[in-house]
């Protein structure tokens, strides 16, 4: 293959969250204007990038809803399958504490999908709105790097623009250095929007103040294969420290900026000019409705992803 020849591409969608906050399973919560979910305008943009496969992460209880409600609306322009994230899928030699509530996090999702997946792949959260934007500079990425099986992207946001009015959001605060290469990325857990920007508030109370205008990590990703091994390695590092094992996360930023650090793996952020949006709370969705409708007004989506009698995206 060439570096001008586009290879397979596949959509992983993380869809296995609780949606504790929101109160229900967002995922599937129908906000554009004909009953579609945000995670099928995910779908329709990666399909207009030339993405072939997507691969749903999620739990096993959720399968039969994802299958009916799901799987079964995009007919023949997709491959679709399923990965289950369970939370006794860790490493020999570690065991699962009777006090664990959470899941693994994001890093231990994306391994669920480890034996299913060989091709150059984006990872997506099923909650957020990327746009049409990101994915286009994504399959441009994989197609200009064709061949080289450690280089990966993300697509970075402006921090000011991903913020919630409603309470508190996890965020990926990037360091990036010449030729747009991220040097690091940096996981922050409780940040808000304030008068002047935003603040972070971790759990040992030292307040720290951001100006919003920080490139942000929205888990939108392009890896390769050669990530699975890696993230395997440092998800071992990770449940080697005793107290994660509790409530600790494994996260998809933190793995690849330890990567980064070790010099195995470089990272292009590909900043866009997509509005990005999402559902961290129910309060959000109000937000999310009229930021679609205004994009189908605009002409930037069609009416109706699904039109009635056809299983094909509208072109």
């Amino acid at each position: 293959m060439t570096s001008q020849e586009t290879p397979p591409l596949t959509l992983l969608v993380l869809a296995a969250g609780m949606g504790s906050r929101y109160g229900g399973l967002k995922q599937m919560d129908p906000v554009g204007p004909g009953g579609e979910t945000i995670l099928d305008y995910s779908v329709f943009d990666a399909v207009r990038a030339g993405f072939t496969r997507v691969i749903f992460i999620i739990r096993s209880e959720m399968r039969k809803a994802f299958e009916a409600q799901v799987a079964s609306k995009f007919g023949s322009q997709i491959e679709v399958g399923f990965a289950i994230q369970d939370a006794a899928d860790i490493p020999q030699g570690f065991s699962i504490p009777t006090q664990r509530e959470k899941p693994w996090g994001t890093g231990h999702a994306v391994l669920a999908a480890r034996d299913m997946i060989d091709t150059p792949f984006a990872v997506v959260n099923a909650d957020d709105f990327y746009g049409r934007d990101s994915f286009a500079k994504i399959a441009q990425f994989f197609q200009e790097t064709s061949g080289q099986e450690t280089s990966y992207a993300m697509a970075g946001f402006r921090l000011a623009n991903t913020l919630s009015e409603n309470g508190t959001v996890a965020r990926g605060i990037c360091t990036i250095g010449e030729n747009n290469q991220l040097l690091g990325v940096e996981e922050l857990t409780k940040i808000s929007r304030t008068a002047k920007g935003a603040c972070n508030t971790p759990p040992d109370g030292a307040i720290r103040e951001l100006t919003g205008e920080e490139l942000a990590s929205m888990n939108f990703w392009a890896l390769r294969p050669a990530i699975f091994a890696q993230l395997e390695e440092e998800f071992r590092a990770f449940l080697s420290v005793p107290n994660r094992l509790n409530t600790g996360e494994f996260y998809i930023p933190a793995a690849i900026d330890a990567r980064i650090r070790k010099g195995d793996a470089s990272v292009t952020v590909l900043p866009t000019d997509s509005d990005w949006f999402g559902v961290t709370y129910k309060e959000d969705r109000p937000g999310v409705v009229k930021s679609l409708s205004t994009l189908v007004a605009a002409g930037e989506y069609p009416g109706a992803l699904f039109p009635e009698g056809t299983d094909r995206f509208p072109r």
